[in-house]
């Protein structure tokens, strides 16, 4: 770990302490929302831990809410967590060789992504990558059992404002990169194609047809 902040600067370190600050407030929110709903508390921390994906996670448990099956749930969980099938493509040399390598993997989250695709060397990426992905493999699945906790007393956590803190510092982690004029013209075209077909196709999908996107900065660059 010493190692990691020595590649990072202060800027980067305290970047990612917020994010994983905001991770573990969402934790809470999801924990208090599963429990609220009916389900036992070890089953969101359970899920915390092994699937590490949170918008999966509220999926999951929403579906089943609604009185779905567990496979349709786990079906609507893998549609929306495809994404990082083109997140794996993009930066294979961050998550080393190996059994390295299987731990990167399940660290792969929008988080430690954003992270590892900001400026700089592989050394630098790699550190923010790692920090960021156990950063937040240790406090969501803490946040979610304080909520779990607290979920009885407190059931509609969201009406404190906690359901915005994720986007939010996402959305600030992807500011810097929209100062590229291809980058900006690629997630504006995105961001207009996800709207446009987000009321037509299932949860999930938008994001992934929003990529065609990036087809089009190729087609304005030729």
């Amino acid at each position: 770990m010493r190692s990691i902040q020595r590649t990072l600067d202060r800027g980067t370190v305290s970047s990612i302490a917020a994010a994983c600050l905001a991770v573990a407030m969402i934790g809470v929110s999801y924990g208090a929302a599963a429990v609220g709903s009916g389900f036992p508390a070890w089953m969101p921390v359970l899920l915390a831990c092994t699937v590490l994906a949170g918008g999966s996670e509220f999926l999951f448990f929403g579906i089943l809410a609604a009185g779905a099956s567990p496979i349709a749930a786990a079906l609507a969980g893998l549609l929306v967590n495809a994404r990082h099938l083109g997140y794996g493509l993009s930066m294979p040399d961050v998550f080393g060789t190996g059994r390295r390598r299987l731990l990167g993997v399940h660290l792969m989250i929008d988080e430690s992504v954003a992270f590892a695709l900001g400026p700089g060397d592989l050394a630098r990426k790699r550190a923010a990558y790692w920090m960021c992905g156990i950063g937040i493999a240790v406090v969501w699945p803490l946040g979610a059992a304080l909520g779990a906790l607290v979920g009885s007393v407190v059931p509609d956590i969201d009406a404190f404002g906690m359901d915005a803190v994720f986007p939010a510092v996402l959305l600030a982690l992807i500011l810097p990169a929209l100062r590229d004029p291809r980058t900006r013209r690629a997630a504006i075209a995105g961001a207009v194609i996800a709207v446009a077909v987000g009321p037509f196709v299932p949860a999930g999908l938008p994001v992934l047809i929003a990529l065609a996107g990036l087809l089009f900065v190729i087609g304005a660059a030729r």
